[in-house]
């Protein structure tokens, strides 16, 4: 049983029903006298100050009334606390808040700097609970246990979330600021801990055997070099075998995928429309080095036309990153836009990050951003509509990521068209063929409770993405591409694009080995088409990067050149060994080539389908990224190559940012804040565009009966 009072001294009625309470809980009460003794208590119990929130903010000067009216305008359409609104539009101070809470609810504020929470507690409740409710157990006094809370009207539905072993549970107040703060002073330690080992064991690439790699890879290098010298006919013979068997898949693959995807076009309809509230959605958004690029990013977030009451964006910052915590260090950033400083520790990776901020995000929609992405302003409300249309196994979606400097170079125009073909044509069929999605890293959106009972993301794998589409799967989950888009930076020099590329080829290694680890529940987990599937995607293609050189040297054969199979290949199927491998290579390049003419053409970049055909020389950096990537997993595993964003600074990029990026933050913050609250007076909401077509009701509203 538990019960929400201020810590005042109670009369002797108040201590004679918590004794009849505990012996109810023994049995010895029946039901009539537990309602006795619920009435008892609440008489006993100090009565809430029945004024509104609102009237009382007013009284003490905290607000304007103008900016009042308007918020209890904007919570008629959400389901949103006045001071949620209040906080989100910068119309109230969170110490005036703050206070005006505690009048209302005629409880106390604790110190909690002076006087911190027991540990202990905070331990029984759990810190994950603690950060996301807003919470601090702070003391056991008298039987009873005291509680700040910094969100009080969702305390009682919170109450029964807490342990038994609280008892009777009493209520104070706290900021959401000093909620954070105490919890992290506590447990700071042990939530990044918890971070770094939050997957299990057996599904975690920190479980990996150094020695037995090394020995493997030892093993595989001497078995090659022991058959180039006993019989390399033979071993060039089985290494061919192999490339074109996975090329075959490849191609198998992909016709598959862009089949359904067509296809699902075909038949596609309007989405639905959203009924009932729209969802409080938290985005992490992961900065490393990023001095230049977090300058930048308010400007890109602010054009977000999701209600701001309902917007929980973190900015992530790794504790040593010095360089962007000084571009963020005094910054006025709008209340929805928060920064989270993760602590260091024996690594340094993004989904370490991501796992750590997890706990502090207050949405059941979490998101992903990258720091150089540029969402579409309506995104946040397309992935509210999807998510709650979809079916209750859809644990993700994932949006489709383009580029904002296609035309930068000739290396930029192939990633644009590389990622047009993934996006546009493979992925959706992928997903709707049942098969496993490997996520893209960002733009992508989960169940809250999905993305929990998974372990979230392992941080100890560098392609955290595509490991945590196969974790999914095998949850029996599934994940759905939707039609939403970011816009981000093409990586557009060589040897940035081939450590990029390597990166994510290691982890694809890594993950393949974590999950083959018992192939056969992996089969029966995910179903023999998707287990197939997995190979292809993973093994296949990295397999496909590593022997590209062997396959292009039967292009030596077209030029009357001689070859060592030459001769083997002739005396296949009758004569035809030759032929049948060079229509399989010319129908791989000319399926690659009609998928990304047919994918660029639908992201809107006029003419850059005629670049598609040189696609053929810009996978061979992919060979170079891939060799890289099989000596990182041997000797350096776990690294993690950063790409540097920022960099490019043709005219293009630069007409594309933003006027407000290029302003300083605490300027750009005041600015947005202003354009929010004119667009607010001439009777728009400024937070959700979707909305401004329904004007809002007259502000003729009355505060007392409107306010709470």
């Amino acid at each position: 049983m538990s019960a929400t009072t201020a810590p005042k001294t109670e009369p002797a009625r108040a201590a004679q029903v918590i004794s009849l309470q505990a012996r109810l809980r023994d049995g010895r009460l029946g039901r009539a006298r537990l309602d006795a003794a619920a009435k008892a208590q609440a008489a006993a119990r100090p009565a809430r100050d029945l004024r509104p929130l609102g009237q009382i903010l007013i009284e003490d000067g905290a607000v304007a009334p103008g900016d009042l009216l308007k918020a209890v305008v904007m919570r008629q359409r959400q389901a949103v606390p006045l001071g949620e609104i209040l906080l989100a539009h910068g119309w109230v101070t969170e110490a005036a808040l703050t206070r005006a809470l505690s009048r209302q609810w005629r409880s106390t504020v604790p110190d909690l700097v002076e006087t911190p929470p027991d540990a202990r507690l905070i331990d029984e409740a759990g810190a994950e609970l603690c950060l996301n409710a807003g919470i601090v157990p702070w003391r056991r006094i008298g039987g009873a246990a005291y509680v700040a809370a910094s969100r009080p009207e969702e305390f009682a539905a919170l109450a029964p979330r807490l342990p038994a072993s609280f008892g009777t549970v009493r209520m104070l107040l706290c900021s959401p600021t000093g909620a954070r703060e105490a919890i992290l002073t506590a447990r700071r330690t042990a939530l990044i801990r918890q971070a770094e080992t939050r997957v299990d064991g057996a599904l975690s690439c920190r479980t990996r055997n150094e020695r037995r790699a090394g020995q493997v890879a030892l093993a595989v290098m001497a078995a090659l070099a022991l058959g180039l010298l006993l019989a390399p006919l033979g071993l060039l013979t089985a290494l061919t075998l192999w490339a074109t068997l996975t090329l075959l898949g490849s191609i198998a693959l992909k016709i598959t995928a862009f089949r359904a995807t067509l296809r699902a076009r075909a038949v596609a309809t309007p989405p639905p429309e959203l009924k009932g509230q729209l969802p409080l959605i938290s985005v992490m958004v992961p900065l490393f080095h990023e001095a230049d690029v977090a300058t930048k990013l308010v400007g890109r977030l602010s054009r977000l036309t999701y209600p701001r009451e309902l917007s929980d964006i973190i900015l992530v910052v790794e504790e040593t990153d010095d360089i962007t915590r000084a571009a963020l260090e005094g910054a006025a950033l709008p209340r929805w836009l928060r920064v989270v400083i993760v602590p260091d520790g024996p690594i340094r990776t993004k989904p370490r990050a991501l796992t750590y901020a997890l706990s502090f995000c207050r949405g059941d929609i979490i998101g992903v951003w990258d720091a150089e992405d540029r969402p579409e302003p309506d995104q946040l409300h397309k992935v509210a509509r999807h998510m709650a249309t979809a079916a209750p196994d859809v644990a993700c979606v994932q949006g489709a990521l383009d580029f904002y400097n296609p035309r930068t170079n000739w290396l930029s125009r192939c990633f644009t068209i590389e990622y047009a073909a993934l996006f546009r044509a493979v992925l959706p069929g992928v997903s709707r063929l049942g098969l496993i999605v490997p996520l893209g890293g960002t733009t992508q959106f989960f169940r809250r409770d999905a993305l929990e009972r998974s372990g979230a993301w392992d941080a100890w794998n560098v392609t955290e993405d595509a490991d945590l589409g196969v974790r999914l799967a095998r949850m029996g989950l599934r994940i759905e591409v939707a039609d939403f888009t970011t816009h981000e930076e093409a990586n557009c020099r060589a040897i940035p694009w081939i450590k990029q590329r390597s990166r994510w080829l290691k982890g694809y290694a890594m993950t393949w080995g974590v999950h083959m680890r018992t192939p056969v529940q992996l089969w029966r987990q995910i179903g023999t088409r998707a287990f197939l599937g997995f190979q292809v995607q993973f093994i296949g293609m990295l397999t496909q990067y590593l022997l590209a050189p062997l396959l292009w040297s039967f292009w030596l054969l077209s030029l009357g050149l001689p070859h060592p199979l030459r001769e083997p290949l002739a005396g296949l199927w009758g004569g035809l060994g030759v032929p049948v491998l060079f229509t399989i290579f010319v129908a791989s390049e000319l399926l690659n080539m009609a998928i990304g003419i047919w994918a660029v053409r639908r992201t809107g970049h006029r003419g850059l389908w005629t670049w598609a055909p040189t696609m053929h020389l810009y996978f061979p950096l992919g060979c170079l990224a891939a060799w890289k990537a099989l000596y990182e997993v041997v000797v350096n595993p776990f690294y993690w190559d950063k790409t540097q964003h920022g960099v490019d600074c043709t005219e293009e990029a630069v007409v594309a940012e933003p006027t407000e990026a290029l302003l300083p933050l605490v300027t750009l913050g005041n600015r947005v804040e202003a354009a929010a609250r004119e667009e607010a007076e001439a009777g728009h909401d400024p937070a959700c565009a979707a909305s401004r077509a329904d004007p809002l009701p007259p502000l003729s509203l009355p505060i007392r009966g409107n306010v709470s």
